[in-house]
């Protein structure tokens, strides 16, 4: 048939929807080399795909079939297909020699017999050799025999003594006919030499002589050894062997020693291609007399085949939540050798979750044993032992390369259940604090992770107003500089979800603490800082001891930890050694007992100090006044209440006393540059811009001395006289214990009785000693 050619419709016979062909994946499996056979995915015909010759695929069996297998995917399903091959009569009987050269004695009897040889049809049945014919002639007759195998020979038969002198060479043609139609013949042409008297043929010892051989054999083996004998003597006795009527496969694989008769192997046997040869040797001795004997060789199957391995189908890659029994790979398994050699087990070599199973015909499937991870193992190299039973065994693998695909069976895992995050407060808004980390084992989209915050503890505000995080990265910022004198910590879940569908996620608690840092200075309690210009007073009997608690200062910290552990230290005092302070309790008390040369006022400056890195610091200033009662202190009190005023502007003063220090230096330069021009003029010029009238009157002030201010250059103005006027005040109740123009106690007599008098003086005193 030619190539192309319809054998039959598959589709018809088994039931197949024609449509649903292509989508099932319908192609032909065989083990052969060349795929005969090939099936229509259109339509469901069995269509030749090539050549078919029936001689070459089965040789001379009387039956040739065609074994193979259609394999249909989705669902999986295999369907064996036998294909009986038709003989036609496409080969004509063909002698192995043209031409059959035969020697015989005129006194060779009637009755004898030449074997001709046989003809060799690769047809079988009706369309292989029927039949032989002889040419007309007077002495020969033709007799066709049969052997075991059935093939057809032809022998040679004189019924008619030969007379050499009448007749020296006999031609005739030798037909071979089939029983084709239309017939087909083949011929060989004979030629009979008629020789002088050797009445006395060898003869073999056996007729048909059987031998078996493995066909490891090595070259050069002796098989076996004919013996023919003859009662002739001389070169009439002397016996030739050698081939008669050799099949073509033999001639290359046997030799045949002419003197001895010894066959030996002079090719390779192979079972598998050849099971048994037969030939006839032919024995001629010196008189050209011969006798022919039959020769059966069986060769014997050694386990010379390994086992072949074929991939049918192949389903990869698996998804990892594949069932247990999924399909994986369809298997074919052949081994060429027969018996025990041919039996062949298949297995797996490693330990996998996977299993082999027989099936049918030599087909095995590779199925999931057991469930698949595609995180552990993504891929899987499973080698397929086929191992025969022959001694000693064969065994051929195969490995398939499987790979696992993805399926989002993985929630993101944090490394942690719970995390602690320290934040100093005063971080910068917008600054990352910190990075938390999700992994998801699985991979592309199942294992991208988007992260969020879930919920927190915060009521006030939304958690977005306090924190953020990045999506993507799970970095996590601070959205507004934290307090810790605000609040110290607060709590949060994130969320991490990964890109599978459905997705899976996890939560994870971040637990945020503030850490405290030095930005607060220590606040003072006590003694409360009063209104600016005020002046606050602490009075101390002049009787205190040593170590009398004078008063105790308090003070407060907003941090914690070391940065609110305050220390007291008095940086200056009036008296620096009549008082001490407790560096932790901020007690001040007197180092001593009060003496008549201290001062009665004493100013202490107390400074706060925290444990910071840097500390800082807060200040306060203690006026003490050493009194019994409070009407003794009480005119200290009031200067000390003007001193506190001049405290309070000092800074601006400072400003103007630079100002005004420039300037009076400019005016002294000139001032004196004009002492010089005139010093032959007034030298009242320059005197305090007004006479004198009376030395004991006092110095003259300027009009402007009411509001406390004299000029620098008015100074010089006041005579000798008047600055060593000493003044005492009295007033009732009161009395004072430090002028700043007198020295302690100093008292000058004052005539007058006015008391308006005596407070314009008090008045007078007090704005010079603000100017000093």
């Amino acid at each position: 048939m030619t190539k192309g050619s319809t054998v039959g419709n598959l589709a018809k016979d088994l039931g197949w929807n024609v449509r649903e062909l292509a989508r099932q994946n319908v192609h032909v499996v065989s083990v052969a080399k060349m795929q005969y056979f090939g099936v229509s995915v259109e339509n469901g015909n069995l269509y030749v795909n090539d050549r078919l010759d029936r001689e070459q695929l089965c040789d001379i069996a009387p039956l040739c079939f065609l074994n193979f297998q259609v394999v249909v995917e989705n669902p999986l399903n295999i369907f064996h297909i036998t294909v009986a091959i038709q003989d036609i009569n496409d080969n004509a009987p063909q002698f192995l020699s043209d031409i059959i050269n035969l020697e015989t004695s005129e006194l060779t009897l009637p009755g004898t017999r030449f074997l001709l040889g046989k003809a060799e049809d690769p047809d079988i049945g009706a369309n292989s050799l029927q039949s032989y014919q002889l040419s007309p002639n007077q002495y020969f007759t033709l007799e066709v025999r049969q052997r075991k195998d059935g093939n057809k020979y032809a022998e040679l038969v004189l019924h008619k003594p030969l007379d050499r002198e009448s007749e020296q060479m006999i031609h005739l043609v030798l037909t071979a006919l089939d029983g084709g139609d239309p017939q087909k013949s083949g011929t060989a042409q004979i030629w009979i030499n008629v020789t002088d008297a050797n009445d006395n043929p060898p003869i073999f010892t056996q007729d048909l002589y059987k031998v078996s051989v493995h066909e490891n054999s090595p070259l050069g083996s002796q098989l076996l050894q004919v013996l023919a004998s003859d009662k002739d003597e001389g070169t009439n006795a002397q016996v030739r062997y050698e081939f008669s009527n050799i099949p073509a496969n033999s001639q290359k694989t046997f030799s045949l020693d002419p003197i001895h008769g010894i066959i030996s192997v002079m090719g390779p046997l192979d079972f598998e291609e050849t099971k048994e040869y037969t030939m006839t040797v032919a024995a001629k001795d010196g008189g050209g007399l011969v006798t022919h004997c039959n020769i059966e060789i069986i060769v014997l199957d050694e386990n010379d085949n390994a086992p072949e391995v074929t991939l049918a189908s192949v389903f990869s890659p698996v998804p990892e939540n594949a069932l247990s029994g999924t399909v994986i790979a369809l298997i074919n398994v052949n081994d060429k050798d027969t018996g025990d050699n041919g039996k062949v087990t298949c297995y797996l070599k490693d330990d996998l979750p996977f299993q082999i199973l027989s099936t049918s015909n030599n087909y095995y499937k590779l199925l999931t044993e057991g469930s698949l991870d595609r995180e552990r193992s993504p891929e899987y190299n499973i080698t397929i032992m086929a191992t025969d039973k022959g001694t000693p065994s064969l065994s051929k693998h195969k490995t398939i390369s499987l790979q696992i695909s993805d399926v989002n069976d993985n929630a993101p895992a944090f490394e942690k259940i719970s995390y602690r995050l320290y934040v100093p407060e005063n971080n910068p808004s917008g600054a990352s604090i910190f990075n938390i980390k999700a992994f998801d084992p699985d991979m592309g989209q199942n294992a991208k992770i988007t992260y969020s915050i879930l919920s927190s503890n915060i009521q006030e505000l939304p958690i977005s107003s306090y924190i953020s995080i990045n999506s993507e990265t799970g970095t996590i910022y601070a959205q507004r500089s934290f307090d810790y004198e605000q609040f110290r910590e607060f709590q949060l879940q994130v969320k991490a979800q990964d890109g599978g569908s459905p997705p899976l996620s996890s939560n994870a608690t971040l637990r945020v603490f503030i850490l405290d840092r030095n930005d607060n200075t220590p606040q003072i309690l006590s003694p409360s800082q009063e209104a600016k210009g005020s002046t606050s007073f602490e009075m101390v009997p002049r009787s205190a001891e040593e170590d009398y608690l004078v008063t105790k200062v308090v003070a407060v910290d907003a941090d914690s930890g070391h940065n609110a552990w305050l220390s007291y230290h008095l940086v200056q005092a009036t008296e620096p050694a009549l008082f001490t302070i407790g560096s932790h309790t901020g007690e001040i008390r007197t180092a001593r007992a009060f003496a008549e040369r201290d001062a009665v006022k004493q100013r202490l400056v107390v400074v706060v100090k925290d444990n910071g890195q840097p500390p800082l610091s807060a200040t306060v200033t203690l006026n003490l006044v050493f009194a019994e009662n409070f009407q003794e202190a009480l005119p200290e009190m009031k200067n000390q209440s003007r001193d506190s005023e001049v405290q309070s502007d000092l800074q601006f003063y400072l400003v103007l006393a630079l100002a005004l220090i420039s300037f009076l230096f400019l005016l002294s330069v000139i001032l004196a540059i004009m002492m010089k021009l005139r010093r032959s003029g007034n030298p009242k010029f320059l005197q305090c811009f007004a006479p004198v009238p009376h030395a004991t009157a006092g110095p003259v002030f300027p009009p402007n001395f009411e509001d406390g201010t004299l000029p620098y250059s008015y100074q010089f103005c006041l005579s000798s006289e008047s600055q060593r006027n000493e003044f005492t005040f009295l007033a009732p109740n009161v009395q004072i214990a430090d002028s700043l123009l007198c020295g302690e106690k100093c008292e000058v007599p004052f005539t007058g009785n006015s008391e308006n008098h005596v407070n314009s003086q008090v008045e007078n005193v007090d704005k010079v000693s603000y100017l000093e």
